[in-house]
């Protein structure tokens, strides 16, 4: 078992989707996060109970800040792809939830050394994070959310949002053949 382990801390095996690993990113113009949509396939059924555990973990840990019970209209991170977003392929048969943190996740690679190329990571590959689900109750706006550990990509895949790869949109010119 993982040393860290903590009943709220999960390790998500994932897609990355609208991922802001390298530069925090403002939502709505609030304070600038570092943050991740994790895409979990509904058939990984280890891993969605394993979120559903420590989100149940964070509610009991967090009564305190509820005014001592859980409140009826909770929010909770975890959503339905077919639900929340019919219209995205990538969204299809899968949960997801978004993860952030103000502080700058740490991006290694399958053998756990750093990532220093940013092209190497992107919306699209798959990878692991670490999440801890904690409550707040902010704005009179109470819930669960996650925050984001670290990242740890393990293998490409196709890019969402558009962006592909120059060398899928070019081929070599020679010196002599550029506009003429």
């Amino acid at each position: 078992m993982n040393k860290n382990t903590v009943a709220t801390k999960v390790i998500v095996p994932c897609r990355f989707s609208y991922l802001h690993c390298w530069e925090p990113d403002s939502v709505n113009g609030g304070d600038p996060k570092y943050s991740v949509s994790a895409i979990v396939p509904k058939s990984d059924t280890k891993t969605i109970e394993a979120i559903k555990a420590a989100i149940e973990q964070a509610k009991k840990e967090s009564v305190s800040k509820w005014g001592g019970k859980i409140p009826t209209n909770l929010k909770t991170p975890l959503r339905d792809g077919d639900i929340d977003r019919p219209d995205d392929e990538a969204y299809k048969g899968c949960y997801f939830f978004n993860a952030n943190s103000r502080q700058a996740p740490q991006v290694v690679d399958s053998k756990v050394q750093p990532i220093l190329d940013q092209s190497e990571v992107y919306s699209g590959c798959y990878g692991r994070i670490s999440v801890t689900f904690y409550g707040y109750n902010s704005n009179g706006n109470r819930g669960v959310a996650a925050g984001l550990g670290n990242i740890q990509k393990l293998k490409d895949g196709e890019a969402l949002g558009g962006r592909s790869k120059a060398a899928d949109e070019f081929s070599t010119v020679e010196e002599d053949d550029f506009l003429e």
